[in-house]
């Protein structure tokens, strides 16, 4: 008989049998998907293989030399390929993972749900990026199609705790989450869908796989505009967007 129950560092399963009546404590392994070797990814790896909890940790990215860091780091499967490929060939329901990082300059989730519904399905709106930027606080033009937001107007310790209380830096009170402001932004013909990046520890975020298969439920509900976004409670990133059904012949909607 097994159940699972929880310990100071996480879940694990304790296994119970006829001849021993005591729990075995066996850790369950958490599979963490990490898209991108830059900076972040680095981070990302060494915060999280060194925390008190049984991980396996996957790193992608299509520059071998990216990854010949990561060997140094411990038990670290590196993947040489493409991040969005790698995520849209590999995330099905019920894939092995529990959380992804993206640590990629790109809108990994945006792109992700492009690839699962066809490229001519899901397509950039350029036309709405001045809007969106007056409607969002410290805007920036990213390179492409994305468009980022932030609360702060300074560079963030790469270690923030990002509590919901106050801003470690400036000491002053939250007064709002900025995922919860992208998810009222408000422009005529267009609905907002936001995908909340969920701190894994201090300065890394992730989004679960449940989150990217309810965002793409999401934008199948119905055709038209949108804002699809991922953001933690400081920092954003939002790409405008037309969702149609019908479009030029390509590979098309995937499960």
């Amino acid at each position: 008989m097994a159940f699972n129950t929880f310990f100071p560092f996480g879940f694990f399963q304790a296994v119970l049998t006829e001849k021993n009546l005591r729990p075995i404590i066996i850790p369950i392994m958490e599979t963490i998907w990490i898209i991108g070797a830059g900076h972040f990814g680095r981070l990302a790896a060494n915060r999280l293989s060194g925390r008190k909890k049984a991980r396996s940790l996957v790193v992608v990215d299509p520059v071998a030399k990216n990854l010949e860091d990561f060997q140094a780091i411990g038990k670290i499967t590196t993947v040489l390929g493409d991040g969005v490929a790698f995520l849209d060939e590999h995330l099905k329901p019920g894939a092995k993972v529990d959380w992804v990082i993206p640590s990629l300059p790109l809108h990994l989730g945006w792109e992700w749900c492009r690839r699962r519904l066809g490229p001519s399905h899901l397509v950039p709106l350029p036309a709405a990026r001045q809007e969106v930027l007056s409607l969002v606080p410290n805007p920036m033009e990213g390179t492409g199609n994305d468009l980022y937001a932030s609360f702060a107007d300074f560079i963030c310790p790469d270690n923030c705790s990002e509590p919901s209380e106050y801003c470690t830096v400036t000491g002053l009170p939250r007064r709002q989450n900025l995922y919860e402001v992208l998810e009222k932004l408000q422009i005529p013909g267009f609905r907002s869908l936001v995908l909340q990046s969920q701190q894994l520890c201090p300065g890394i975020g992730g989004v679960t796989p449940d989150q990217l298969f309810s965002l793409l439920a999401d934008i199948k509900a119905a055709p038209g505009k949108l804002l699809i976004s991922t953001a933690c409670r400081c920092h954003g990133v939002i790409t405008p967007s037309l969702y149609v059904i019908c479009g030029p012949s390509d590979k098309g909607e995937r499960t």
